[in-house]
């Protein structure tokens, strides 16, 4: 069997925890662990053969997180320029897969807390898919959920697939007791799945294989932008599942949740015996049953009930639970006042380490910047900025035009703007310094890549 992860997301859901350049998979919520890294733990007694589909931005971010488990995995990166959605992707680790290989298909953020019975399940999936069949995976629902989809079964066949329901027809389906929340899992064999594609959405099948084919291979597979661009942006549920007479569903009874929204993540959170989520940060006086997550400061509250409160570095979201689905709606509103705080966090990471902002306002930009032990930022120039850098610990290897020079603790250069630099730590340490931008745009488009050992434009 060979683990297929599917690592795409936009960041909206769980905004502002997570952003587009940080997706909420990426976000250690659990004991210092991630959900994706909670996933290949989880996948890891099936299978240590892994291939994760992913945005390209947030590639370093996911090998850097399965390489901090420790696991002797088989692991494979698929880079995604822009995203078309779950049949697309699948497309390309079925390619990317040996035509017999049996894939399980699983999102990287989801949690699942019965492991013996998760590996049950799998189990019989992967007898199906051993059959040519392509299996899909449907939660035993516990309440009328109205933000999933369904399947109706009888048995392990699918009689229909259903769209997400309102209230009133969630609850009939909790009562009929044969409709399972869809799961967005699936187990078949490559071969089965490219066959069934073809058949039922052949653009999709051309496209995907021929963005393939002209893929980048090294290190990883790195699907071109104007290939990926040809693709229709379509599900797996829609292309062919749906379509297929090849169908089959495990009921599915794993304690699972796909944590998409705040009210779900409360759910699976530790909470004090008044119903409070448990943080280091929270006092409450007669408060209960609220959500709080907090990065630094103290939160209080004083006789406040089913709120849920969400505060970073740079942002603050209160609502009251059973309204935490139009965080989306909020962040549309964000993107329009400031499309950086939807993006990026105040800190925010890159191939080569991290960067902090400590202080911006008109014409100035100050950061922390962290750059790992053997890593290095691109060779580049900016068009309407300049920087200092004050080297804090560790030794700065610095090209500032045709010189390259060392810089220790308490040392300083500039680099005038349109000048050409890099910086670099060859050190067996984390460099650390502050970087003070000064200029007319500090956008951080405002970059022009010369050279980068990590194949950005």
């Amino acid at each position: 069997m060979h683990i297929v992860i599917l690592c795409g997301g936009s960041g909206t859901r769980l905004w502002p925890i997570s952003r587009s350049l940080y997706p909420k998979q990426f976000v250690k919520l659990f004991e210092n662990e991630s959900l994706f890294q909670k996933t290949v733990t989880r996948n890891t007694s099936l299978s240590h053969s892994f291939t994760v589909v992913i945005n390209q931005e947030q590639y370093f971010m996911g090998l850097d997180q399965m390489e901090e488990l420790k696991l002797p995995l088989n692991k494979s990166f698929i880079l995604e320029p822009t995203g078309r959605n779950t049949a697309p992707a699948i497309a390309m680790a079925a390619f990317h897969a040996k035509p017999d290989d049996i894939l399980l298909v699983v999102p990287s953020d989801h949690l699942i807390h019965k492991q013996t019975d998760y590996e049950l399940a799998v189990k019989k999936a992967k007898e199906l898919a051993e059959k040519d069949r392509l299996v899909t995976f449907g939660i035993k629902p516990s309440y009328p959920e109205t933000g999933y989809g369904y399947i109706e079964a009888n048995g392990i066949e699918v009689k229909s697939f259903k769209e997400k329901p309102d209230t009133k027809t969630a609850e009939g389906y909790l009562k009929a007791g044969n409709y399972f929340w869809n799961s967005g899992m699936f187990c078949f064999k490559a071969k089965v799945f490219l066959e069934e594609l073809k058949t039922h959405a052949p653009d999709i099948y051309e496209t995907s294989l021929h963005a393939y084919e002209h893929a980048r291979k090294d290190q990883a597979v790195r699907l071109l932008l104007e290939d990926m661009k040809t693709i229709r942006s379509e599900s797996i549920d829609y292309a062919v599942m749906e379509k297929s007479q090849k169908v089959n569903v495990v009921p599915a009874d794993i304690g699972w949740s796909d944590l998409g929204s705040f009210d779900s993540l409360y759910e699976t959170l530790p909470k004090d015996k008044e119903g409070n989520t448990l943080s280091k940060n929270t006092i409450h006086i007669g408060s209960k049953n609220n959500l709080i997550i907090s990065e630094d400061r103290l939160i209080s509250t004083i006789d406040v009930e089913d709120l849920m409160i969400v505060d970073t570095r740079d942002a603050i979201v209160i609502s009251k639970k059973g309204s935490t689905q139009k965080v989306k709606e909020l962040v549309a509103e964000v993107k329009k006042l400031n499309p950086e705080m939807a993006n990026v966090h105040m800190t925010a990471h890159r191939p080569w380490g991290t960067y902090t902002i400590l202080e911006e306002n008109s014409g100035y930009k100050v950061k922390q910047i962290t750059v790992r032990p053997g890593a290095k930022l691109s060779l580049q120039f900016h068009h309407h900025r300049s920087e200092h850098w004050i080297v804090v610990s560790g030794v700065a290897t610095v090209t500032v035009g045709e010189n390259t020079f060392d810089l220790k603790a308490n040392e300083s250069t500039y680099i005038p703007k349109e000048a050409k630099h890099r910086l670099a730590n060859f050190g067996k340490e984390n460099l650390v310094i502050i970087e003070a931008q000064v200029g007319s745009y500090l956008g951080e488009d405002d970059i022009v890549r010369l050279q980068d050992d990590y194949k950005r434009n």
